[in-house]
């Protein structure tokens, strides 16, 4: 990767520590640690450059001239451009792995077996995508009638630090190709991986300004960004408290404003499901320690097979590996931070002094962030634990008698973004999939899927849809043009 002074080296790979403004790595004049959380003590792995208003206001301006460069491009230009940057982040998968792995703690092996080569895929996704998008053309009231995608302008993208690589790809990418410039913000828990896709960025050929990377605080220089009348776009991934702050701010300045916000999903087992398979998949829901939006975090298991359930659930939870995310045999990593490790263990203490019962695990691991994966009988579907996203290793466990049942805990919570359905009745899947009320509903199956097809939530879980078509007309401004039959040039 290229030569620079602002860079770090993190256990043999190069990575830049500053902020890519029109297609040059710049510092601040203060920084920020980015710790491992597979030693939080011993492994300080970059000093990052904290940015400010200061910041935003360079990069929001480098923007705005990479606007007029990028949009310009034919599709065709984008869409090679794009390539060329799958192309590099193939090439060097290994290093984007090894380096979020000491980043944030994701499972080595599995960033480098569907993460970091589905962050490939997204931008080969939209390059193609926009290649092949035909303009909708028609004749009506003497009228030749065209449908036209404009590019709408910078785009502020602003991801969270969960699988922060693919779910930095997955954002960026549509909103590149549609014609816009980006200022990516990546949350501060896990900066790095974003600095390196900034790199291989310029490396591809993208104009400077296009592809923007500030560094920083949200509330210092994420606050800055969303709140800059020449943004024109906004999405976000994050928390609903955050999503309402760049809310306001969005509709201050008349910016379409997207957000994915987390959810409570809901995984029904009804007794005519294969009752191995569902318990196995339900233990996997502790996959990347919890730390999964999409997670089923509320099991929702028929009365009649509650037991047989149970048993099959602990067989497949108690094979779980705890261990160094390096490691190939291991199933759960460490927790992300100290303080998010905290805040999960918090929703623990909190529900057994309710009264809730904690079926298994419920405690810190010494000498390390990792955490228990915890299983929780609650009181009440009103505790804390049931309406509240813990975003960590923790399940509820609570039955039902009947479909009407198991709907009705089902739709139970404010969040609405997947659920997960295990049975055996073609007709109740069928049912439950137009009455849950959820984005994605997955029945015997999870985490597959169509990138083309629509991602989001309903209620807290976020507005907007990304996804194929969906996230290229939200990053475009829709034009008609109406010429008149018998026009002559």
């Amino acid at each position: 990767m290229a030569e620079r002074e602002l860079i770090a080296d993190i256990d043999g790979v190069t990575v830049p520590t500053g902020h890519m403004i029109g297609g040059t790595w710049v510092g601040s004049p203060v920084t920020f640690e980015s710790r491992s959380p597979l030693d939080w003590d011993g492994m300080h792995l970059a000093d990052v450059a904290r940015g400010d208003a200061t910041a935003a206001d360079a990069a929001i301006a480098a923007a705005v001239d990479g606007f007029a460069a990028w949009s310009r491009f034919t599709v065709n230009e984008r869409a090679a451009t794009m390539h060329t940057l799958a192309d590099l982040i193939e090439e060097h998968n290994e290093e984007i792995a090894h380096v979020e792995c000491l980043d944030m703690g994701f499972l080595e092996q599995s960033m480098k077996r569907r993460l970091v080569s589905r962050g490939a895929t997204n931008f080969r996704l939209y390059a193609d995508l926009i290649v092949e998008h035909e303009e909708r053309h028609w004749g009506a009231k003497d009228m030749d009638n065209r449908v036209l995608r404009i590019p709408a302008g910078p785009a502020v993208v602003i991801t969270p630090w969960n699988a922060p690589f693919m779910l930095s790809t997955w954002k960026l990418a549509p909103a590149l190709a549609a014609g816009n410039s980006v200022i990516h913000k990546p949350a501060e828990w896990s900066p790095l991986s974003a600095a390196l896709l900034a790199d291989l960025a310029n490396q591809a050929g993208f104009p400077p300004g296009a592809y923007n990377l500030v560094q920083g605080i949200g509330d210092e220089v994420g606050a800055a960004l969303v709140a800059d009348p020449r943004v024109r776009r906004i999405t976000f991934t994050g928390s609903p408290p955050t999503a309402r702050q760049i809310g306001k701010a969005a509709a201050e300045n008349i910016v379409p404003f997207t957000a994915e916000l987390g959810g409570k999903g809901p995984f029904l087992v009804f007794a005519d499901a294969d009752l191995d398979a569902a318990a196995k998949k339900a233990a996997w829901q502790f996959d990347d320690s919890g730390q999964v939006c999409l997670a089923g975090t509320r099991l929702l298991v028929e009365e009649s097979i509650r037991d047989a359930f149970l048993e099959c659930f602990h067989a497949h939870a108690d094979a779980l590996v705890l261990g160094d995310p390096r490691e190939p045999g291991t199933d759960i990593a460490p927790m992300a931070h100290p303080d998010h490790r905290d805040r999960v263990h918090g929703f623990i203490e909190r529900a057994q002094a309710n009264g809730d019962s904690i079926v298994r695990g419920g405690n810190k691991v010494d000498g390390s962030l990792h955490y228990e994966p915890t299983l929780i009988e609650p009181l009440s579907n009103d505790s804390e634990v049931v309406q509240c996203e813990i975003f960590g290793p923790v399940l509820t466990l609570q039955t039902f008698t009947d479909d009407a049942e198991a709907l009705k805990l089902a739709n139970s919570t404010a969040y609405g973004l997947s659920s997960i359905v295990y049975t055996g009745s073609r007709e109740r899947a069928e049912r439950l999939g137009h009455e849950i009320r959820a984005g994605l509903i997955w029945v015997n199956t999870f985490l597959v899927r169509d990138l083309t097809a629509p991602f989001g939530g309903c209620g807290i879980s976020g507005i907007g849809r990304e996804g194929g078509d969906h996230a290229l007309d939200f990053h475009a401004d829709l034009k008609t043009v109406m010429i008149l039959d018998g026009t002559t040039v």
